[in-house]
């Protein structure tokens, strides 16, 4: 079993930045993939990025790229995501997910086998 914490939510005006974390505990091996994720009202949850847990090449969904970055401490068993240039209409609540073999795909939300609990994330104009 792998359990899944976020934090690092907030309320902080449009061209701030926030850095959320992940921590994960239990069984997590060296090939799973750790995405975030996010969902805001009366939308569907939405892929945001992705890195692999041993590291190695990032995804990023178009609305985000440029300005999130996606990292992970495997010393401290936590994955990062730092959000720069912040807007409104990344408002959400924005989850942390881990994903095992058999890989079905990383952008689908139903594709991942843990979840964490979320973080709000919102952002004031």
């Amino acid at each position: 079993q792998v359990q899944l914490g976020e934090s690092g939510g907030g309320l902080v005006q449009a061209g701030g930045s926030l850095k959320l974390s992940c921590a994960a505990s239990g069984r997590i091996f060296t090939n799973y993939l750790m995405g975030w994720f996010r969902q805001a009202p009366g939308q569907e949850r939405e892929f945001v990025a992705l890195i692999p847990w041993s590291g190695g090449t990032t995804l990023y969904a178009d609305s985000v790229k440029g300005r999130f970055t996606i990292s992970r401490d495997y010393a401290k068993n936590t994955v990062y995501l730092q959000m720069n240039t912040l807007k409104p209409e990344d408002t959400a609540v924005y989850y942390c997910a881990a994903q095992g073999p058999p890989f079905r795909g990383y952008s689908d939300y139903a594709n991942y086998n843990y979840w964490g609990q979320g973080t709000q994330v919102t952002v004031s104009s």
